[in-house]
């Protein structure tokens, strides 16, 4: 049987067909116009069908190899090229309409789509039926993409949101003019090999030299309102409002780096800005730029992008998934860049180095002067040789050589790899491409000498599915249990809107229940299982801090949380001591004592409950609280470890917060009775709160929540 709906070409053309004419541009026009305004309507009427999607694609090819043709042409007048030009932008402009009706064809137009044979046989029939000629194409051309593509290539998306914004001007090509061009001239030191004495210069450094480039007074002119930089802060958002467009900014952990890359970012005008970071920390940095520039959109790259915000500001993606995103990432636009914990791309034959590196390449090879910015807390006198790829990042270097800046710098030192001064002179060229290192005894007077940290993470996967399916379905039995409650009422009262009385007795009632251990889920079971869907991003976190900035106390609540942390640094490599509360006094000093006095035992695993007390790791300067205690004073006992008499620098408590869940709430409620706590103690007359009263509240708050959004 003959297939319905498929031309026969074969056989219609008479005599006259078989002198094509030549492809001119009134025949190209006639064809689009007429085959768009057909897909359009054949959109309109129903579901989009195959033939309509093929021939969907098949005016985006023509639109596009005629834009090309068109500004390409030489024959044409300047009036009739804009003529044709805005012809093919409503053309474009029709496409982009009725691809909003179908998001599959949204893909269609991507240039890298691949072409079946049934495109681009339809393409030719139809150019064929206009009377334009047509070269002759191989068969081998149906799909070029898949035929080139080795069989572990990664895959690559484009978000649809990405999609929509380059619909906002499909054609228009990128300005790429001015971006400067340096005039070859002669260097003095082209026969040398510097790279070597560049790292060599850091390992040869002594104890007094600098390890920071000079930097202008601060200034507080980007800061938004409500908000102070401390003055260590001020002074790189003062350099970047002053020009300087590349930092290594390798402050210790708890000095503020992201809102000092942020700020920078607005001081220079970088944006959109692409930011890579380690999955921890992605949530953290998009609210933190909620917070610092409240007046720029961001959005967070999660998998396939599927919920990215085409028309952000501010584009934060994590290392993990930058492999099927980079080709959209290269052409984005960006002006600026930013690699949080830099030393992740230290090994430069990894992918997410290379992808990276690609990155930073694309975005220098396409802006003027870019925001280039790489924050680590890696001591810069350590593993010099690691710093590499970062250096590359940042257009200091290529693989053989000093670049651009760097390499003028050290030609006016006037010496040579040969000469007694070359080392110290070198490095301070280096330094002052942008190398910015504070430690936190030097900043002292700026910071407290205690603060809490909080560090939210989302949680992926069907642990995260599972706890926030949990959540919801104790908030149903609580507004259940609320509305029998309510519908048995004997009183004539009646309360408008929510009855706050019943919401606190119904949570006194939920607590009683949890306490007997009934059955089914509630806010201790809830918490348990939040502490054990964070514990690997914890303890991921924790290797960090402790390869950047040292020793690490890592407390948790519950022995499975403490478990997963020890395998987590046991597969990294990190060495770790166990304290817990089963084990005997000999055993838990002699944890104690490795943690206090061998230099590569980098982290102590702590029980909060029986850790908490009576332990001086003053050792350490960083904690990290994988799970919320129930009250502030349990929190502030496990925080005092290592905040006692003798600690000689400021201590962050860096807590571990699952976004989105009730683990949140809970943390702004113990930081509340915090509050009260601190009252009490100066002598007021507000009672402290207890856990009891942490849980009570979780609970209001929850169903209180839950019954808002039923109005």
């Amino acid at each position: 049987m003959a297939r319905t709906g498929q031309r026969q070409t074969g056989t219609r053309r008479g005599p006259a067909r078989d002198k094509r004419r030549s492809r001119e541009p009134a025949d190209v026009m006639s064809l689009l116009a007429r085959a768009v305004r057909e897909v359009e309507a054949a959109a309109q009427r129903g579901p989009v069908t195959p033939g309509v999607r093929t021939k969907f694609q098949v005016v985006a090819l023509l639109v596009r190899e005629e834009h090309a043709r068109v500004k390409a042409a030489t024959d044409l007048g300047e009036a009739r090229r804009a003529e044709q030009l805005k012809r093919l932008d409503g053309i474009a402009t029709i496409l982009a309409r009725t691809a909003v009706r179908d998001s599959a064809l949204y893909a269609l137009l991507s240039e890298d789509a691949v072409v079946p044979e049934s495109t681009l046989r339809l393409k030719r029939e139809m150019l064929r039926d206009s009377g334009i000629e047509v070269a002759d194409e191989p068969e081998a051309q149906a799909a070029p993409v898949a035929a080139a593509a080795p069989a572990a290539a990664p895959e690559r998306v484009v978000p649809q949101s990405v999609i929509s914004r380059q619909l906002a001007n499909p054609f228009l090509a990128p300005d790429f003019s001015a971006v400067p061009q340096a005039p070859p001239r002669p260097r003095r030191l082209a026969g040398w090999e510097l790279l070597g004495p560049l790292l060599s210069s850091f390992e040869r450094a002594g104890a007094g030299d600098p390890a920071c480039m000079p930097l202008p007074f601060p200034t507080s002119r980007f800061t938004p309102m409500g908000l102070e930089l401390m003055a260590h802060q001020g002074q790189l958002v003062a350099a970047a409002a002053a020009g300087h467009r590349t930092f290594l900014l390798a402050d210790e952990p708890g000095l503020g780096k992201t809102a000092q890359a942020l700020l920078a970012a607005e001081a220079a005008g970088a944006y959109p800005l692409l930011v890579v970071v380690p999955n921890v920390v992605k949530t953290n940095w998009a609210r933190e730029a909620g917070r610092w520039t409240p007046h720029r959109r961001a959005t967070v790259i999660n998998g396939n992008g599927d919920t990215l915000d085409g028309f952000a500001d501010i584009v934060v993606v994590n290392y993990e998934v930058l492999d099927r995103h980079v080709g959209w990432l290269g052409d984005f636009g960006f002006r600026g860049m930013v690699v949080d914990e830099a030393h992740f791309i230290k090994n430069r034959t990894s992918q997410r180095s290379q992808h990276v590196l690609e990155l930073s390449e694309r975005i220098r090879s396409r802006s003027p002067r870019p925001l280039l910015m790489a924050l680590t807390g890696t001591p810069l006198i350590n593993d010099i040789d690691d710093f590499r790829a970062i250096w590359q990042f940042l257009g200091w270097i290529d693989d053989g050589k000093p670049l651009g800046e760097l390499m003028d710098a050290l030609e006016e030192t006037n010496l040579t790899p040969a000469d007694h001064g070359f080392y110290p002179a070198a490095r301070r060229c280096v330094i002052g491409q942008g190398i910015v290192r504070r430690r936190k005894v030097d900043v002292a007077a700026d910071i407290p000498a205690r603060r809490i940290a909080d560090l939210p993470v989302e949680l992926d996967g069907a642990a995260g599915r599972s706890i926030r399916a949990a959540e919801r379905e104790l908030a149903r039995r609580l507004v259940k249990r609320y509305e029998s409650a309510l519908a048995a009422r004997e009183s004539a009262t009646e309360v408008e809107g929510i009855d706050e009385s019943l919401v606190r007795q119904v949570a006194r009632w939920e607590q009683k229940d949890a306490t007997s251990a009934k059955a089914g889920e509630n806010v201790f079971s809830m918490m348990r299982r939040i502490g054990e869907a964070k514990a690997g991003l914890a303890a991921d976190y924790a290797a960090q801090l402790a390869r950047s900035a040292g020793k690490v106390v890592f407390f948790a609540k519950h022995i499975d949380v403490m478990d997963t942390a020890e395998e987590t640094f046991t597969k990294q490599g990190v060495r770790f001591s166990s304290i817990r509360g089963d084990q005997t006094p000999g055993a838990r000093q002699r944890n104690i004592d490795a943690f206090v006095n061998d230099p590569d035992v980098a982290i102590a695993v702590c029980s909060l409950t029986s850790a908490g007390v009576g332990l001086n790791l003053q050792v350490a300067s960083n904690l990290v609280l994988a799970e919320l205690s129930w009250t502030d004073a349990e929190q502030t006992q496990a925080i005092d470890r290592a905040h006692r008499i003798g600690q000689t620098e400021p201590v962050t408590a860096w807590r571990i917060i699952a976004a989105q869940t009730i683990d949140a709430r809970i943390a702004e409620l113990i930081d509340s009775k915090a509050g009260l706590a601190a009252r009490a103690l100066d002598g007021s007359d507000e009672e402290v709160g207890s856990s009891a009263d942490v849980q009570h509240e979780a609970l209001v708050a929850l169903l209180t929540d839950a019954l808002a959004s039923r109005v």
